[in-house]
């Protein structure tokens, strides 16, 4: 087999959401720090078409590039593509890259608990892994600060009037609605209404409210719209379903670690989780995150807090990507009957 390039990955979801993680084949992109090498591969797209797009990506895939850190307290750092975005953290990924660094063997494992220090475009992200029989079962990550952003306010969607909705970061940048009002129980038969009107209150949000962190004026747009179920107590907190429309038109299939956090950091804004609660975070699919308050932070002229998220994830493969040079279609294809218009 012929092969202008060869990139070797090792494949891996967590509680459902793919998030593929890059272990060789690709140099470290340019970049004095983390955010800048992110940077240069959202304009270059090269790297983001070949793995993420048909016939070796799908709409449905997340990659992660492993990449040496640059903060002197990390042990490794990764950048994270989406379908359309290259954004500062994820949460089902950082569960992914732990998966992949301890149970490939590329940072030991220490039974019954590693600890580990991941370093995201959004910041470090402080990893903690419960282990047994060369197994990392279960992954706490400390996210970056979240906060709340707008809280109830007025949104236009073309066909379905006034919305009331909330604005909120967790590692990403979130529109939130409620999923009763809009008549979803967040059941898997919803999931291709829920991404297409996802994909539409985004759209109107961004035009309509937009969003800037206080603190990375370059991350200055809303990314996903969270459909947020009722709420009801626990013994440690709050739980909840949700599911989370990412752009062009899909649904995560995890709970989405960021918009654990952003809710969170919603919740906690409104006075109904305080530092120590739990917040039990269930997805489309069943699958569950657990949400943590570990403390409040300042960021910029917010409040917000600094959240925790657990979760599980499994390898599901090894695999080289390859690219013969008689390929007609070296960087891939989009098709809107997947990728939306």
């Amino acid at each position: 087999m012929r092969s202008s390039k060869t990139i070797h990955v090792i494949s891996c979801h967590a509680e459902g959401e793919v998030g593929d993680v890059i272990v060789g084949g690709v140099a470290p992109p340019p970049g004095e720090t983390l955010w800048e090498q992110r940077s240069f591969i959202a304009r270059d797209e090269t790297l983001r078409n070949f793995v993420l797009n048909e016939p070796r990506g799908g709409v449905f895939r997340h990659v992660n590039l492993l990449v040496p850190p640059k903060h002197p307290e990390a042990d490794a750092a990764f950048i994270i593509m989406e379908p359309e975005d290259t954004p500062p953290m994820s949460g089902s990924n950082s569960i992914c890259v732990s998966t992949v660094l301890l149970d490939g063997g590329i940072i030991p494992m220490h039974e019954p608990v590693t600890e580990l220090i991941l370093e995201a475009p959004g910041g470090l992200v402080r990893v903690r892994a419960e282990c047994r029989n060369g197994k990392a079962e279960r992954i706490f990550v400390q996210n970056v600060a979240s906060f709340a952003d707008k809280l109830e306010v007025p949104v236009e969607v073309e066909g379905l009037g006034t919305l009331t909705v909330d604005t909120a970061y967790g590692g990403d940048s979130f529109v939130v609605v409620d999923a009763k009002a809009l008549g979803f129980a967040i059941e898997e038969s919803e999931a291709k209404d829920i991404a297409r009107l996802g994909v539409r209150i985004t759209n109107a949000a961004n035009e309509q409210l937009g969003f800037t962190h206080p603190e990375n004026p370059d991350w200055n747009h809303i990314s996903f719209c969270a459909f947020c179920g009722p709420l009801s107590e626990t013994e440690k907190g709050l739980s909840g379903r949700s599911a989370v429309a990412i752009q062009p038109g899909k649904v995560d299939r995890s709970p989405t670690g960021t918009a654990v956090s952003a809710r969170m950091a919603l919740m906690a804004a409104r006075g109904q989780l305080s530092v120590g609660q739990e917040f039990e975070a269930k997805s489309i699919i069943g699958s569950t995150f657990t949400g943590k308050v570990l403390a409040e932070q300042t960021i910029g002229d917010r409040t917000g807090i600094i959240p925790q998220i657990s979760g599980r994830a499994w390898v599901t493969g090894i695999h080289q990507h390859m690219l013969d040079p008689s390929d007609p279609w070296p960087e891939g294809y989009k098709l809107s009957d997947t990728w939306g218009a």
